[in-house]
C-alpha cells in the first residue's frame, strides 16, 4: 500500500513558479544505466511513442536491453516510422523486437482491444509507460463518448487503460508464487501544471457534465486539471493495489521542447517552450527512472527529476 514519506520541501513551495524555473534551468535528472538495471527478458509498453518524449523513452528502454518494446500509437504509419528510426539509430540486439500496436485514446473500443492483445502476451508485460496526452488548445467534444477531448484522453481513457492493465497483472499475480513475482510497473505521465490547476468544476454535480460545458472551458486550466485528476486517481488507487502486484506512480518530465504537446500550443508558446524547456531526451530520463528504478516507496507517489517529490 501507499507509504508515508517525508520531504525536505513543502508541497506549496515545490509547486511555486520559482521552483519550476529552478528545475527547468538547473535540474539535471540522471540517465538510468544498464549497469544499474538490465531489462533483458522484459516487455515494455510506451503509449504516444511515435515522437517526442515517448520516442525518447522507447530509445532509452532499448538501451537498457528491453527484449520486447511495444509502441502504442494512434497513427500506425507514424508508429512504423518511429520503429524504423529506433532500429536505424541503433541496431537491435539479438532477441530484441519492436512492435507497433494500434491504440486510440479517443475510442474505448480501441483501448479494450489493445488491452486484450496485452493480455494475450506471453510472457506478460512488465512495464507500461502511459505517455499519450493532448492539449488541444480549443474546446471540442469526443464524437463517440461526448466528453471534452482533453479530459477524455488525459484522464478518462488513461484511467480505463490503467484498470485494464491492472486486471491483467492481478490474474498473473493470483497464479504466481508471490515470493518470486516481479510486480508490474505502470507510470502515468504528469505535469508541473497539475499543481497550478484551479479546477473550478470541483463542486459541480454532475462533474463530467460540467467538463463538457464550453462556457467553463479554459485552455490552460483544462490541461492542468486533467493532470491533477490523474495524480489524485493514482494516489487513491495505490491505497487499493498491493505494490507486490503492481507499482503505480506519476512522473513529471518537466517542460520539454520537441514534444507533440509543445507543437500543439502555437508559435508564440512554442518559442517560450524552446527558451525555458529541456530536451525530450532529458525529460524522458525521469519517466524511465520511475518505470525501472523507483521501488515500492514510489507507489502512489510523484516522481520529478528522478526523485520522489511532494
Amino acid at each position: 500500500m501507499a507509504q508515508d514519506i517525508s520531504f525536505d520541501i513543502t508541497p506549496e513551495k515545490e509547486a511555486s513558479k520559482l521552483q519550476f524555473l529552478r528545475r527547468q534551468f538547473s535540474g539535471s535528472p540522471p540517465e538510468v544505466s544498464r549497469e544499474e538495471f538490465d531489462l533483458t527478458g522484459k516487455t515494455a509498453i510506451v503509449t504516444g511513442a511515435n515522437g517526442g518524449i515517448g520516442l525518447e523513452c522507447s530509445q532509452q528502454l532499448l538501451g537498457l536491453g528491453v527484449s520486447k518494446l511495444i509502441l502504442a500509437v494512434r497513427d500506425e504509419t507514424k508508429g512504423e516510422a518511429a520503429r524504423k528510426a529506433l532500429t536505424t539509430t541503433k541496431a537491435l540486439e539479438p532477441g530484441q523486437t519492436v512492435e507497433v500496436w494500434k491504440l486510440d485514446y479517443a475510442s474505448y473500443e480501441s483501448i479494450t482491444a489493445f488491452a486484450q492483445r496485452v493480455e494475450d502476451l506471453r510472457p506478460r508485460f512488465n512495464i507500461a509507460l502511459l505517455n499519450a496526452g493532448i492539449n488541444r488548445g480549443s474546446f471540442a467534444l469526443n464524437p463517440t463518448t461526448g466528453h471534452e477531448e482533453d479530459l477524455q484522453t488525459n484522464y478518462l481513457s488513461t484511467v480505463l487503460l490503467i484498470l485494464l492493465l491492472l486486471r491483467i497483472l492481478k490474474k498473473s499475480y493470483a497464479t504466481s508464487d508471490p515470493l518470486v513475482f516481479s510486480p508490474g510497473r505502470i507510470v502515468v505521465v504528469s505535469s508541473d501544471t497539475a499543481a497550478w490547476a484551479k479546477f473550478n468544476e470541483r463542486n459541480d454535480v454532475p462533474l463530467l457534465e460540467a467538463f463538457g460545458n464550453k462556457d467553463k472551458w479554459s485552455e490552460i486550466d483544462r490541461y492542468a486539471t486533467t493532470k491533477l485528476l490523474g495524480q489524485l486517481f493514482v494516489a487513491e488507487l495505490a491505497k487499493r493495489v498491493q505494490p507486490s502486484m503492481a507499482i503505480i506512480n506519476c512522473a513529471n518530465p518537466g517542460l520539454c521542447y520537441g514534444s507533440a504537446l509543445a507543437r500543439e500550443l502555437g508559435t508564440a508558446a512554442a518559442i517560450v517552450v524552446r527558451l525555458f524547456g529541456r530536451s525530450s531526451a532529458v525529460g524522458a530520463r525521469t519517466l524511465v527512472n520511475a518505470a525501472v528504478k523507483q521501488g515500492e516507496r514510489s507507489h502512489g507517489q510523484y516522481v520529478e527529476d528522478c526523485q520522489l517529490r511532494p
